[in-house]
């Protein structure tokens, strides 16, 4: 009862606007007490009105009252701040809406400052000190306060939930084994949340070394539009030196030049902003989501962190990053050529005949390059699944292995009739068009006793517009006879490159297996002699225009499979 009497005259001296105790108190005409500072501050902004309420009972009294002080409270407040009275806690130690209350705390509640996963309750810093003094709770743990307590309790038994369910991929408590999780595959939460922590850590890595990588494009990106101004503004200087000499004759079309210039450099840089703010904007992302798997790595709570953990989206497949080569292109060189020439042919006769100049444009490469693998097990991160239609087969060609394997027979095989079947030269195509970066080996090897001894038949590998002509003997039908087509003939001798009618010699050991690498947006094509390891053949820097198709072409006596 002595207690609770305290706690009455604590409410009864403290001031309702500051929550504390008085502080030179003093009282309104209603009758209620304030702290002197506390109520003139109040009034203060009431001048301009100059209608004076109590901030209690709202009784409103003009002119301003005089404050008087309550001597009976000031030395009530004084008397029993001597007998270890504190102040009313602030305003701001009270739970807000967004706040976690403490759960023993009675009439307006405390902010919790943490919450035990034992006791399944949220302490504020007076009801806490019990675990800090009694022996019986040294072994309780204790989190961040958390309103999520009542989730760790298992609703069929009624107790604390403190394993996990890898069947059900749900946290369960001890009893729970027994009966709906009986043969389940179940580990303590503890055991889940290390391996889970684990896997968690390895995004972040993940995300930090893109983000890395993601900077330094960035920056080659930045470098690349100083290279395309450094080359625009040398053009333009260029150019202006060449016109001063036709100044009076070619004032017009100087300036039309000077303008496509501009506008072209102002294209380039356009397309290098654009990637550089796409990649920005990809590192925002990836370091929001470093920021979401950090804060959910630092939950202390077991079940909450497997609780949140399924809901975080899973991490993007990364492009696969590289450095940005800048080429030693003069992006505007031809600009300057064209106006050269203009000046030398056109000296003579630009008073008689009028002549259009039309400036070259300039495609500068700013995208991302990606640099070519080099061990086996690189290239094959780019592996892709490759069949042979049987609809383009030759009908000497028998295919096998899933049609994976294309063997030269001595019979044609009954294939129906289809417009893209290969009718006189011994090919098939791929059903699946090749576009993005791309690998894939063939195995080639000798059936029979026609061409050559050794180990490798001899084949023909090769990749091919879809629009490649079928019916007939014509070259246009046949791999690396036309500009449709790329081709790399093997036999046990010799090996040779094959493209619109030209032929190279191709130098290097040659094995069974050969491996093929695209790039369709670089337009790089390479060819590997695959053994321990990765040999370079012959590699084809050009534009593709459209998608490509695995195909393959077999001599007597010889298979090839696509591996």
């Amino acid at each position: 009862m002595a207690q609770k009497g305290v706690q009455l005259d604590e409410e009864n001296i403290s001031c309702s606007i500051c929550l504390d105790l008085l502080k030179d108190p003093v009282t309104t005409p209603c009758g209620h007490s304030y702290c002197k500072n506390c109520i003139k501050y109040h009034w203060d902004t009431e001048d301009e009105r100059r209608i004076y309420s109590c901030p209690q009972c709202r009784k409103i009294c003009t002119p301003r009252p005089v404050l008087v002080k309550n001597t009976m409270l000031a030395a009530l407040v004084e008397e029993l701040k001597k007998t270890g009275l504190q102040a009313a806690p602030a305003d701001h130690c009270y739970a807000g809406p967004e706040d976690v209350a403490c759960d023993v705390c009675t009439g307006r509640k405390l902010r919790a400052v943490t919450s035990c996963l034992q006791c399944l309750v949220s302490f504020c810093e007076k009801h806490l000190q019990p675990h800090f003094e009694s022996p019986a709770y040294e072994k309780h743990k204790l989190v961040e306060p958390s309103e999520k307590l009542q989730e760790n309790i298992c609703s069929r038994h009624n107790v604390v939930m403190h394993m996990f369910c890898r069947t059900d991929q749900q946290c369960i408590c001890y009893l729970c084994p027994v009966e709906e999780h009986k043969g389940h595959d179940t580990v303590s939460a503890a055991t889940e949340r290390t391996e889970r922590q684990r896997e968690l850590e390895e995004s972040r890595h993940n995300i930090q070394q893109r983000i890395q990588d993601r900077e330094e494009d960035v920056k080659l990106l930045q470098q690349e539009v100083e290279a395309i101004n450094g080359s625009a503004d040398k053009a333009v200087e260029h150019s202006e030196k060449i016109f001063t000499q036709l100044i009076r004759l070619m004032e017009e079309r100087r300036s039309d030049v000077k303008q496509q210039v501009r506008s072209q450099q102002e294209t380039e840089v356009s397309r290098v902003k654009e990637l550089q703010e796409k990649l920005e904007q990809e590192i925002t992302e990836l370091k929001r989501k470093d920021a979401e798997l950090k804060k959910l790595s630092h939950t202390e709570d077991h079940n909450q962190f497997l609780h949140n953990y399924p809901s975080l989206s899973a991490l993007t497949e990364s492009t696969h990053s590289s450095s940005i080569k800048i080429r030693p292109l003069k992006y505007f060189e031809d600009v300057t050529a064209a106006v050269s020439e203009l000046r030398d042919t056109l000296q003579d006769v630009l008073r008689q005949k009028q002549t259009n100049v039309s400036l070259t444009e300039t495609e500068v490469d700013v995208s991302l390059p990606q640099p070519e693998p080099k061990t086996r097990a690189d290239f094959l991160r780019y592996s892709c699944e490759i069949t042979l239609d049987p609809n383009t087969a030759h009908p000497w060609l028998l295919l096998s292995e899933g049609n994976r394997k294309a063997t030269r027979v001595s019979r044609p095989q009954s294939y129906s009739s289809h417009p893209d079947r290969f009718t006189c030269w011994p090919q098939v195509l791929s059903p699946e068009s090749l576009t993005g970066r791309c690998y894939w080996e063939v195995k080639r090897r000798r059936e029979s006793g026609g061409g050559g001894g050794g180990g490798g038949g001899r084949v023909s590998v090769a990749v091919t517009y879809e629009n490649i002509s079928r019916a007939g003997k014509s070259q246009e039908c046949a791999f690396g006879q036309n500009d449709k087509s790329w081709m790399l003939y093997c036999s046990t001798s010799r090996c040779n490159f094959n493209h619109n009618k030209v032929q190279t010699l191709v130098s290097g050991p040659l094995s069974s297996r050969v491996g093929v690498y695209l790039d369709h947006s670089a337009g790089i094509l390479s060819f590997y002699s695959v053994t321990d390891t990765m040999t370079l053949l012959h590699r084809v820097q050009t534009t593709f225009t459209q998608p490509l198709y695995a195909g393959l072409q077999v001599y007597d006596g010889a298979s090839a499979e696509i591996c």
